[in-house]
């Protein structure tokens, strides 16, 4: 029986997600239904994707007794409100990332979940990679030995794009795509607190973050080392240092298909889209509902390749970066 999905959000994401199910098996995947903040968009996006079903309430979507789970695709100030709405309404639900705002906020999701019993996932869509896959079955079997410094380098010119720039849409590196950077940190290091967090940055006059270095000790003198920036390009590559070797995971941190261990590449090519895509790589979020599919048949209420502990940890990293470098949102203080 094929799972069957509602989208939240007929924006950007939502509309490369839904392109990316379109590579997977009609028999194990089918969007049902969607919903936006009015009916004339919802219906747009229905059409262009032959969703049988729109709606144009987030509540109307809530209440449809025939989805299995929830794509959360809307902006990131509204993962909190529009998440608790599912979740206490029994669904199923794939949130896109960031989580929310704060840990505050991660934290009462996470405890909805709980309550309602069910299924829960933040899209790290890059977690489901094919590399990310191998680069955890290199490090169990210690192919590069112990490992002893990480370093994650994200950085794409955004300034143009308003959600990316100004704070009451969430705005900021950090939030957007440093938190790429991090959670491939936590990866390496199997979900281990960090003993120290230092953090240093510049700020946007909107006050979100425009650039930012995050450096984190943890036990046995590891190290990690991460800087992203919405101003500037960067190298999009993470580097594994160990005591035999090292693993480096080039192109994009949040969609990579290349692995280079020792010196020896491997490539892990995505299959093309139907239709043309706003985002790099995005069939790739195939693997994160394919994901979820999986979690589901063994009745599982969290993913094993992105557990609901480390999402918690993930923010609050990423509140403790926030504080040291100045990003204050109004959610803050909610």
């Amino acid at each position: 029986m094929a799972t069957r999905w509602g989208i939240c959000g007929a924006g950007k994401i939502s509309h490369d997600f839904s392109v990316a199910m379109k590579t997977l098996p009609h028999g194990d995947h089918q969007i049902v239904a969607t919903a936006a903040r009015n009916l004339e968009r919802a219906q747009e996006f229905a059409k262009k994707h032959s969703i049988p079903k729109a709606y144009g309430s987030y509540e109307e979507l809530a209440n449809d007794p025939d989805i299995d789970v929830v794509y959360l695709g809307v902006l990131h100030t509204e993962h909190w409100r529009v998440g608790l709405l599912f979740l206490r309404a029994g669904k199923n639900v794939l949130c896109e990332k960031p989580f929310a705002m704060n840990s505050r906020q991660v934290t009462d999701l996470v405890s909805a979940s709980k309550r309602s019993n069910v299924f829960l996932m933040e899209a790290i869509w890059s977690r489901c990679f094919p590399v990310h896959a191998e680069v955890r079955r290199l490090l169990a079997e210690e192919a590069v030995g112990e490992v002893k410094l990480v370093k994650a380098y994200f950085g794409s010119p955004q300034l143009h794009i308003p959600r990316s720039v100004k704070k009451e849409l969430g705005g900021g590196a950090l939030l957007d795509i440093g938190v790429y950077c991090l959670q491939f940190v936590l990866m390496v290091f199997n979900g281990e607190r960090p003993e120290s967090i230092q953090a240093t940055g510049v700020l946007l006059d909107s006050g979100v973050d425009e650039s930012m270095v995050v450096v984190m000790k943890f036990s046995r003198n590891r190290m990690a080392f991460c800087t992203f920036s919405i101003a500037v390009a960067l190298p999009n590559d993470a580097t594994i240092s160990g005591s035999k070797g090292s693993i480096r995971v080039l192109g994009p941190m949040h969609c990579p298909t290349t692995l280079v261990v020792n010196e020896k590449e491997m490539q892990y090519p995505l299959p093309e889209p139907c239709l043309p895509l706003n985002f790099t790589n995005s069939t790739g979020l195939r693997y994160e509902a394919e994901e979820v599919r999986q979690c589901l048949l063994k009745g599982l209420k969290e993913s094993p390749r992105m557990p609901l502990a480390e999402s918690v940890l993930l923010t609050e990293i990423m509140d403790e970066a926030r504080k040291q470098v100045g990003v204050v949102f109004n959610q803050d203080s909610q």
